[in-house]
Parts: structure tokens; sequence; C-alpha cells
């Protein structure tokens, strides 16, 4: 029993070293710097509408609210479908990076603290007009 024990331990150790994954933040992820991001395209995915920021101010901003938030990886990554909100950001000339609340490239990750109430709040509060999809 002890022994089988050890072994799923050591199986489960192997796996997760194995996947790579590790806590990061949108800043580590993120190619470019987030200094010159020019646009951020929000997408409510429950709505199908989009709100696209271009004001540098409001977007240093939401970049603030957001930058130290730890993305700690999910220990299922198994896919899932639908998001809350997508989020694109754009330098000039460069494809943009895309992210959601619980994923970034491929991978799933829960957030610390929970990115959700930050972002819902910003978007709620955006005064800007809300695009169809």
């Amino acid at each position: 029993m002890m022994r089988n024990l050890m072994g799923l331990i050591l199986l489960l150790m192997l796996t997760l070293v194995g996947c790579g994954l590790e806590t990061k933040t949108l800043p580590e992820f993120y190619e470019g710097d987030f200094g010159h991001v020019t646009k951020i395209a929000i997408v409510d995915g429950s709505t199908g509408y989009k709100k696209t920021i271009t004001d540098h101010v409001v977007i240093n901003e939401f970049l603030a609210q957001i930058k130290e938030i730890k993305f700690i990886p999910q220990e299922n990554q198994e896919a899932r479908s639908g998001w809350r909100y997508s989020i694109n950001l754009f330098q000039d000339g460069k494809e943009p990076f895309q992210f959601t609340l619980t994923q970034v490239n491929d991978d799933y990750y829960y957030t610390e603290p929970d990115i959700h109430p930050i972002v819902d709040d910003f978007y709620k509060n955006l005064d800007v007009q809300e695009e169809n999809l």
C-alpha cells in the first residue's frame, strides 16, 4: 500500500514537472512591452459584444490593474469550451496577444487574485460603445 502511494506521488510529480507549466504574470507571457500596447479589445463571451480601447491612459490603467495577477496552472489541462471574457492586446504592426480569464496560449490557469471581478468591473464601467461581432 505504501509503495503504491509513493509510486503515485512520484508519477504526479513527474507529470507536473514534465508539462513545464509554471506560475506567471501576464507580462511574463506577453512577448512585447506592456508600455507599447496601442489597443485593447475585450469580448464578452456571454453576449458576443466587444469593446475596443485606444486611449493610452485607459489602456495603462487597465494593464496596471492586471499586470501583477498570478496565473497558476490548473491541474486539469483538458480542453474546455466557452469563456467569460477574451482579451486582445495590440501593438502597432504585431499580431495581437490573446488570452481569456482562464487560458493563456493553450494552457489553463486560475488566478490570484481572481481576475474575473477586475475585468468584469472594468468592462461594465468602460465608457465605450459595444460592438456586435
